[in-house]
């Protein structure tokens, strides 16, 4: 298998609600989408955001279920200023803070914050990471 991911499919409970969160607080690019399902382009990998009844039914496995799901998603920021920043956006956008930032014993500076269906988001301050 190539060393790549193309695409990110959350499943969401109120697609225009988090397509809304997704475009207008996290500033993410909208691509064209059908009606049923929204794309968001991340550079070379895309994000998608998708009904959970109708994401579970494709994947042939329950919708239910609640609590960690197993994943972060990550956004690496240049600065401990931009983390604040972004969390301060996002909590005034319409979501929730889970953990506030703090400098981290791997020496960068991250914190956690939920989007409207629960996902969770790091927002970090990295010095050792390449990709920026």
């Amino acid at each position: 298998m190539e060393p790549r991911l193309s695409l990110i499919t959350l499943g969401v409970a109120d697609l225009p609600r988090a397509v809304a969160f997704y475009r207008d607080v996290l500033k993410l690019p909208q691509l064209d989408s059908p009606p049923v399902v929204a794309f968001f382009e991340l550079g070379k990998t895309w994000l998608s955001l998708f009904p959970r009844s109708d994401l579970a039914a494709d994947a042939g496995v329950p919708a239910e279920g609640s609590g960690f799901p197993g994943f972060t998603l990550a956004h690496n920021l240049r600065s401990p200023e931009e983390v604040d920043a972004l969390l301060a956006e996002v909590v005034a956008g319409g979501g929730r803070l889970v953990k506030p930032a703090q400098h981290a014993e791997w020496g960068g500076y991250a914190g956690y914050f939920a989007d409207p269906d629960g996902f969770l988001w790091e927002v970090a301050w990295n010095p050792h990471f390449p990709h920026l």
